[in-house]
């Protein structure tokens, strides 16, 4: 059985590499546009199949797996909503990102506001990628490959500390390959293929895991029994004491699902490298379809593994890779495994290739040396991506022992996400807000939700009123202390935000209708499932 599926995982792993090689092999790597933003080329095919990757790597599958197996349905909260947030990047940011012709969400600020802004909100990001995206990508990929693949069985290594470091590093060195060698092309062309193993893999683990539970009488019998046996995991509608309570839903769960999908450079790149409007609207539009599927692949397969191994003492954090690795025949293990190291390996090198663009165009071109060449900004990413991915792999495997990787992830997360967000949209909105307004909110946003969360007494607050609410005051406090001092020291010119001309800027004609079904759609998913 091991050595079926280690060689199905060896062919599809080897299969995407050399199909991406082969199409990507005469791009232009060397100039920024080329390496930075795959010189504007990428069709809506390309979009919708890298912003599903990037944002479906292993602390989806198996994080938002292991909430379901605690919480049940009502974690879909992060898939679902999420389609109303790209909604939003589709119809009111994203045409607003094109016109600013920007590589990078901290240009946006040093157009709209001043370098300095866009300094602070760079090193915001760096921190924030270094310390908490990468090496939550590759700690929760490893976690998913050991229970895959029984990599303890395979590798006869018996220390679990030993072999999630070993594990880390090899899908780290193999992921910085990808970012840094081939620019946001690569990415984006790795990323569509193995997202579309990705949904055939979650849909076949779907599959298999229901005969499973209906020990092979088929798959809506399988379905009957889950709904009859568990009824209170089938709920859309979160309780206070589960990590996603319904109420939570209009505040903190729709403002970080804001941010993620509008403002946050490792998924937006790609929107950025976009033909024209048209495509990108019609990739972002594509993308939120797709999540409307999530929880399908993304929660029920938790739900599953509560029903079959609750029993047994399993980890939620282990449970979906503990369900692949027994329901799916040994070839589909290694081919699914695959896909997984995939999954792993596009979050990891899109969060690498975005965390390079910010330090390159940033940092290094903006300010450590402005008169650089193409090719030494270029060489200046790479460099810098290398230290990054070493850090981040150093990290990753003391990140061990957490209750709930997704809950984790997003709690830290909020840290950025909500100032960031504040200053992103007071930007967009107001014309007169100054500089010194949006550097406060960033600085003192971050600050303020860090005390909330680890600095006593104040970590009492968002036990009181939940964290996602508490998260929602200190958005709506910044909001209102940038309009305040927009009011008593507005801008001595208003801010007129320019067409730079870099693509066409005519709409998608179906891109109002399209954004009104899927958010009709999103109210009848919970709708049906509400209990």
């Amino acid at each position: 059985m091991h050595t079926l599926t280690l060689l199905s995982f060896l062919f599809f792993t080897g299969l995407v590499a050399l199909i991406t090689w082969r199409i990507t092999r005469r791009d232009d790597h060397k100039s920024t546009s080329g390496f930075f933003l795959a010189g504007r080329s990428l069709t809506f095919p390309l979009i919708a199949g890298s912003l599903l990757m990037t944002n479906l790597s292993t602390e989806q599958m198996v994080g938002l797996n292991g909430a379901a197996f605690s919480d049940g349905l009502s974690v879909m909260a992060w898939e679902v909503v999420a389609v109303v947030a790209l909604v939003a990047l589709a119809l009111f940011f994203l045409p607003r990102f094109l016109r600013s012709g920007i590589a990078t969400i901290p240009q946006l600020l040093e157009i709209r506001f001043d370098r300095g802004t866009q300094l602070i909100c760079n090193i915001i990001f760096l921190i924030a990628y270094a310390v908490i995206l990468l090496p939550i990508i590759l700690y929760s990929g490893a976690i998913g490959l050991q229970g895959m693949l029984d990599l303890q069985g395979l590798t006869g290594i018996q220390s679990e500390t030993v072999l999630l470091w070993l594990t880390v590093w090899i899908v780290g060195i193999i992921g910085s390959v990808y970012a840094l060698f081939g620019g946001l092309r690569t990415v984006a062309v790795s990323d569509t293929l193995n997202c579309i193993g990705l949904l055939i893999g979650g849909f076949v683990v779907v599959y298999f895991g229901l005969q499973a539970v209906s020990d092979s009488g088929g798959v809506m019998a399988g379905w009957d029994i889950l709904k009859d046996s568990n009824p209170d995991k089938l709920n859309s509608i979160g309780s206070s004491e589960q990590q996603v309570p319904f109420f939570t839903l209009f505040t903190g769960v729709l403002l970080i699902n804001v941010f993620y999908w509008t403002t946050n450079q490792q998924i937006i790149q790609r929107t950025f490298a976009a033909k024209n409007l048209a495509e990108g609207q019609k990739g972002v539009l594509l993308t939120g379809l797709f999540k409307l599927l999530g929880p399908l692949y993304l929660v029920l397969p938790g739900i599953i593994a509560y029903h079959l191994y609750a029993d047994q003492g399993i980890r939620a954090d282990e449970a979906y890779g503990y369900l692949v690795f027994n329901v799916l025949p040994a070839p589909l293990t290694g081919f699914f495994a695959a896909v997984m190291v995939g999954a792993i390996l596009s979050s990891f090198n899109s969060a690498l290739n975005s965390t390079t663009t910010l330090f390159s165009l940033g940092l290094y071109k903006s300010i450590l040396k402005k008169d650089a060449s193409e090719e030494q900004v270029v060489k200046s990413s790479k460099v810098f991506g290398w230290i990054m991915a070493i850090f981040a792999m150093i990290i990753a495997p003391l990140l061990a022992g957490q209750d709930s990787l997704f809950g984790y992830l997003q709690k830290m997360n909020a840290i950025y996400f909500i100032p960031i967000l504040a200053v992103v949209l007071v930007g967009l909105l107001t014309r007169r807000v100054p500089a010194m307004a949006a550097k406060i909110a960033l600085v003192g946003g971050c600050l303020l939700i860090f005390a909330g969360y680890f600095i006593p007494p104040f970590d009492k607050l968002p036990e009181i009123m939940h964290e996602f609410h508490f998260v929602t005051l200190i958005f709506v406090l910044l909001v209102a202390m940038m309009l305040l001092i927009g009011k008593l020291r507005p801008r001595r010119e208003a801010w007129a935000h320019k067409d730079v001309g870099a693509v066409d800027l005519t709409p998608w004609k179906g891109a109002i209708p399209a954004g009104v079904v899927l958010v009709v759609l999103v109210i009848a998913i919970y709708a049906a499932f509400a209990g």
